[in-house]
């Protein structure tokens, strides 16, 4: 596949056709992701691939409260967990989680629900002593040493879309980050970054909807001219 189409093309996939993935696909796929770029080529990554079903049913449920919040804060019209959130309405809004987790035990439920059963989990986890954070005196926590890891996380992407499985990435297990940690057996030292689910897409879309280039790209300052091709 030209890495063009493959940019183009890779849409966040939520819905797998069942198909195992070996342990030899996942092998390759990361042989080629580990090639993606990180802050003094430290490679701060760690992977671990969640295969036990107790493992997987206790992922889930480390990351189903942090979505019902999300949809009970989408609902009030805000944006979930913004840094700049209005906190009083956003407070507000969470009191209406629990009714979107009674009303999903009573359907089928959708890929929150069945993340246990995804063809394959990824837990990609940063290594911290090896994070260069630019950032790391100004706030609780860094936005920018998220910079060594995540263009590895888009590369697995890329290199599934490559191998014709479909995936995406999720944070949403951050919102109960100590089960997490628990779960995988981190040390201190370690940081979740993210889940990427991957399996055989049930369906692919045939054209992704992206804002155009001159809504967010600006010539010398943000309020400057946008840039035009």
């Amino acid at each position: 596949m030209e890495l063009r189409e493959a940019l183009r093309t890779t849409a966040a996939i939520r819905e797998f056709d069942g198909t195992p993935v070996d342990n030899a696909t996942l092998y390759d796929i990361l042989d080629t992701a580990r090639f993606a770029p990180s802050g003094g080529n430290r490679q701060c990554w760690q992977v671990v691939v969640v295969q036990d079903p107790v493992q997987r049913r206790a992922l889930r449920d480390a990351y189903l409260p942090g979505w019902y919040e999300y949809l009970a804060l989408s609902q009030a019209g805000l944006v979930p967990f913004s840094v700049v959130a209005d906190r009083d309405a956003e407070a507000a809004a969470l009191r209406d989680a629990p009714a979107f987790a009674e009303r999903a035990s009573a359907g089928p439920g959708g890929f929150a629900e069945h993340l246990d059963a995804v063809p394959a989990v990824l837990v990609v986890l940063a290594d911290l002593r090896n994070v260069a954070a630019m950032d790391r005196d100004e706030h609780d926590s860094t936005f920018v040493g998220g910079a060594s890891v995540y263009p590895f996380a888009w590369s697995i992407l890329l290199a599934a879309r490559d191998a014709g499985l479909g995936g995406v990435l999720t944070t949403m297990v951050r919102r109960r980050d100590g089960e997490v940690r628990e779960l995988l057996g981190c040390e201190p030292y370690h940081e979740v970054a993210c889940v990427i689910a991957l399996g055989h897409p049930a369906s692919r879309p045939t054209k992704l909807s992206r804002s155009p280039v001159e809504s967010f790209a600006t010539l010398d300052t943000v309020d400057g001219a946008p840039l035009g091709a």
